[in-house]
């Protein structure tokens, strides 16, 4: 199935891109996105644990089942004030 992702913050800083066009096996899960995710960019791997996903503007757990066509948003923590 086809994807797209979309990159935020220090993670678009990471891997240079705002989005990127991605093919994943069915079925796909949140957790099976992050395992192929990393491989493709290891520089994300430290922020897996701390980052949520978005599947179409949707904040979701990552057991969520990502559909074709899906948009998913890789939002890492922020701060500021």
């Amino acid at each position: 199935m086809k994807i797209r992702v979309r990159f935020f913050a220090m993670c678009r800083d990471l891997v240079q891109r705002d989005v990127l066009e991605m093919e994943l096996p069915e079925p796909a899960t949140g957790d099976d996105f992050w395992n192929r995710i990393v491989v493709q960019f290891p520089q994300l791997a430290p922020y897996q644990q701390l980052s949520r996903l978005a599947v179409n503007l949707e904040y979701v757990p990552n057991s969520i089942q990502i559909e074709d066509g899906d948009e998913i948003s890789i939002i890492p923590p922020v701060s500021g004030g």
